[in-house]
């Protein structure tokens, strides 16, 4: 329903299927599904026409969803670029017998306008007036320098060094229910496959439940097409006290093609807390890299980390595996 040119809210019912267990919380790839379909709503209103996720800025999973629960995801535009829109996303939850919404995660997304052959296209401008959009305007215009510097960081790991580190895979094609507007995969149906990538990784490693505590800078360098492979790759890369820093990347190929064609779709950094079998966060074991490439990725982690300005997620609450 939405509220003015430039906000959407999506309202809906949290669904048994939306969650990872029974008696579990809401999974958080798909949490990010929800973001990105209220963005992609908002961009569309916005720019009249359709527009790609570009990026989507750290996504912090706080409150449980739990099924049955009332959802109210709210996108907001709060800053534009030649071609670029920034939306800003909140995602908050009630119990429907209650009526009260708590605040469950917020990240900022980036989404860009093309025409009918996929280049670049502006999009008319916002000029904030109130403060309290001027500040919002500016807070994505420092978000945008803080992701230049994250990509700069990501332009420099190498991920094809040697490594010792703990590795795993999906691989399947992508299906008719993934499409989008613009007949690709869909980019949240995309972090869901990397959330589920980053989740299977996490478990082998502590050999127990895991949550994702979030999900960091989310890139997408080319469409996913339906009837492509999608080969989604998760691979340790640093560990916290009670988390695992998991980088993934997500590589396409023609079945007809062959493997050795694929080509980097998108790549994100999932960091996931270890759980005990109350639900609660609980200590990890350390990774200790050795080979060069292990080394300079896990310094990689660490950079990103401060790049941020941020420390390891707060994990002393109780959590619900997702």
């Amino acid at each position: 329903m939405p509220i003015t040119d430039r906000e959407i809210t999506l309202r809906f019912m949290a669904a048994p299927t939306d969650v990872a267990s029974l008696g579990g919380g809401v999974r958080g790839g798909r949490v990010l599904e929800w973001v990105d379909k209220a963005a992609y709503a908002c961009a569309a209103a916005w720019s009249g026409g359709y527009s790609v996720t570009a990026y989507v800025g750290n996504i912090s999973f706080g409150r449980d969803i739990s099924s049955g629960d009332l959802v109210e995801v709210t996108a907001t535009l709060i800053h534009t670029g030649t071609s670029s829109m920034h939306i800003e996303c909140t995602v908050s939850s009630a119990d429907p017998r209650v009526g009260t919404f708590h605040p469950a995660s917020s990240c900022l997304l980036v989404f860009v306008a093309v025409d009918e052959d996929g280049k670049p296209t502006p999009v008319r401008q916002w000029e904030p007036m109130r403060a309290d959009d001027v500040a919002r305007s500016e807070y994505a215009q420092q978000r945008s320098q803080v992701r230049s510097r994250i990509a700069a960081a990501m332009e420099k790991a190498d991920y094809s060094a040697p490594t010792a580190a703990l590795e795993v895979g999906t691989r399947f094609l992508a299906a008719p229910t993934d499409v989008n507007w613009g007949g690709k995969a869909h980019g949240g149906r995309v972090m869901n496959w990397i959330d589920d990538a980053a989740y299977l990784c996490g478990v082998r490693w502590c050999s127990g439940e895991v949550a994702t505590a979030y999900m960091g800078g989310v890139r997408f360098y080319r469409p996913i097409h339906i009837g492509q492979v999608a080969e989604i790759s998760a691979r340790l890369i640093h560990t916290g006290k009670q988390t695992m820093h998991v980088a993934v990347d997500v590589r396409t190929f023609w079945p007809r093609e062959g493997r050795e064609t694929a080509r980097l779709a998108a790549h994100s950094l999932t960091v996931l807390a270890a759980l005990d079998e109350n639900g609660d966060a609980t200590t990890v074991r350390p990774w200790t890299p050795q080979l060069p490439g292990d080394v300079a990725l896990d310094l990689h982690a660490r950079e990103l980390i401060a790049i941020r300005g941020r420390r390891e997620p707060a994990l002393t609450h109780r959590m619900v595996a997702i």
